[in-house]
Protein backbone atom coordinates (compact mmCIF):
# COMPACT_ATOMS: atom_id res chain seq x y z
CA UNK A 1 0.00 0.00 0.00
CA UNK A 2 1.25 3.56 -0.87
CA UNK A 3 0.52 6.84 1.04
CA UNK A 4 0.67 9.46 -0.98
CA UNK A 5 0.73 13.41 0.90
CA UNK A 6 1.97 17.09 0.71
CA UNK A 7 -0.10 18.40 -1.98
CA UNK A 8 -1.92 21.78 -1.27
CA UNK A 9 -2.14 25.21 -2.84
CA UNK A 10 1.36 26.74 -3.68
CA UNK A 11 1.87 30.54 -5.76
CA UNK A 12 3.94 30.10 -9.32
CA UNK A 13 7.98 29.75 -7.92
CA UNK A 14 7.08 28.28 -4.68
CA UNK A 15 8.03 24.77 -3.70
CA UNK A 16 5.94 21.61 -2.39
CA UNK A 17 7.76 17.97 -1.15
CA UNK A 18 5.25 15.42 -1.50
CA UNK A 19 5.71 11.91 0.29
CA UNK A 20 4.77 8.53 -0.31
CA UNK A 21 4.88 6.06 2.31
CA UNK A 22 4.70 2.47 1.61
CA UNK A 23 3.47 -0.79 3.47
CA UNK A 24 3.52 -4.24 2.73
CA UNK A 25 6.31 -3.34 0.52
CA UNK A 26 9.90 -2.02 0.51
CA UNK A 27 11.20 0.73 -1.82
CA UNK A 28 14.10 0.34 -1.27
CA UNK A 29 13.63 -3.12 -3.69
CA UNK A 30 11.28 -1.43 -5.73
CA UNK A 31 10.71 0.75 -9.04
CA UNK A 32 9.45 3.97 -7.60
CA UNK A 33 7.80 6.93 -9.74
CA UNK A 34 5.74 9.71 -9.36
CA UNK A 35 3.38 10.11 -12.20
CA UNK A 36 0.54 13.11 -12.35
CA UNK A 37 -3.12 13.66 -13.68
CA UNK A 38 -3.85 17.12 -14.86
CA UNK A 39 -7.58 17.95 -14.99
CA UNK A 40 -9.27 15.99 -18.15
CA UNK A 41 -5.83 14.78 -19.49
CA UNK A 42 -4.55 11.50 -18.87
CA UNK A 43 -2.14 10.18 -16.37
CA UNK A 44 1.96 11.10 -17.06
CA UNK A 45 5.21 9.82 -15.65
CA UNK A 46 6.51 13.07 -13.96
CA UNK A 47 10.18 10.84 -12.10
CA UNK A 48 11.14 7.51 -10.93
CA UNK A 49 13.71 5.95 -9.60
CA UNK A 50 15.15 2.10 -9.82
CA UNK A 51 16.12 0.48 -6.87
CA UNK A 52 19.47 -1.46 -8.21
CA UNK A 53 21.30 1.21 -9.24
CA UNK A 54 19.39 4.10 -7.74
CA UNK A 55 19.64 6.32 -10.95
CA UNK A 56 16.69 8.71 -11.56
CA UNK A 57 15.02 10.11 -14.56
CA UNK A 58 12.71 13.16 -14.98
CA UNK A 59 10.45 13.69 -17.66
CA UNK A 60 11.46 16.56 -20.05
CA UNK A 61 9.20 18.85 -18.69
CA UNK A 62 10.36 18.76 -15.13
CA UNK A 63 13.92 20.66 -16.01
CA UNK A 64 15.79 20.36 -13.73
CA UNK A 65 12.73 21.46 -11.22
CA UNK A 66 12.12 18.07 -9.36
CA UNK A 67 14.14 15.39 -7.30
CA UNK A 68 13.06 12.11 -6.96
CA UNK A 69 14.39 10.50 -3.47
CA UNK A 70 14.25 7.71 -0.83
CA UNK A 71 14.49 7.38 2.89
CA UNK A 72 14.88 3.37 3.03
CA UNK A 73 15.02 3.90 7.10
CA UNK A 74 11.09 5.25 6.86
CA UNK A 75 10.43 3.27 3.52
CA UNK A 76 9.02 6.65 1.87
CA UNK A 77 9.63 8.39 -1.67
CA UNK A 78 9.19 11.80 -1.98
CA UNK A 79 9.31 14.23 -4.66
CA UNK A 80 10.61 17.79 -4.36
CA UNK A 81 9.11 20.13 -6.68
CA UNK A 82 10.73 23.65 -6.91
CA UNK A 83 9.75 26.66 -9.21
CA UNK A 84 6.11 25.40 -9.85
CA UNK A 85 3.93 26.92 -12.32
CA UNK A 86 0.57 26.73 -12.69
CA UNK A 87 1.31 23.96 -15.60
CA UNK A 88 2.32 22.04 -13.00
CA UNK A 89 -1.07 21.69 -11.56
CA UNK A 90 -2.47 17.80 -11.16
CA UNK A 91 -3.39 15.15 -8.75
CA UNK A 92 0.21 13.11 -8.24
CA UNK A 93 -0.08 9.63 -7.53
CA UNK A 94 3.35 7.81 -6.60
CA UNK A 95 3.63 3.97 -7.91
CA UNK A 96 5.47 0.81 -7.91
CA UNK A 97 6.50 -1.85 -10.16
CA UNK A 98 6.32 -5.34 -9.22
CA UNK A 99 8.86 -7.17 -7.12
CA UNK A 100 12.51 -7.87 -8.81
CA UNK A 101 11.65 -5.56 -11.96
CA UNK A 102 14.45 -3.34 -12.44
CA UNK A 103 13.71 -1.41 -15.33
CA UNK A 104 11.98 2.24 -15.14
CA UNK A 105 8.86 2.50 -17.31
CA UNK A 106 7.16 5.96 -18.23
CA UNK A 107 3.75 3.93 -18.76
CA UNK A 108 1.29 3.74 -15.73
CA UNK A 109 0.50 0.40 -16.69
CA UNK A 110 3.71 -1.03 -16.15
CA UNK A 111 3.19 -0.27 -12.23
CA UNK A 112 0.97 -2.63 -9.60
CA UNK A 113 0.82 -0.64 -6.56
CA UNK A 114 -0.51 2.68 -6.46
CA UNK A 115 -1.12 5.62 -4.13
CA UNK A 116 -4.31 7.16 -3.76
CA UNK A 117 -3.14 11.07 -5.00
CA UNK A 118 -2.51 14.43 -3.72
CA UNK A 119 -4.00 17.31 -5.19
CA UNK A 120 -1.12 19.96 -6.13
CA UNK A 121 -2.54 23.45 -7.08
CA UNK A 122 -0.21 26.01 -8.38
CA UNK A 123 -1.43 29.87 -8.74
CA UNK A 124 -0.96 32.46 -10.88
Amino acid sequence: QLQASGGGLVQTGGSLRLSCAASGLTVSTRVMAWFRQPPGKGREFVAGMTWSDSSARNAEFVKGRFTISRDNAKNTVYLQMNSLQPEDTAVYYCAARGGLITVLSDSPSQYRSWGQGTQVTVSS
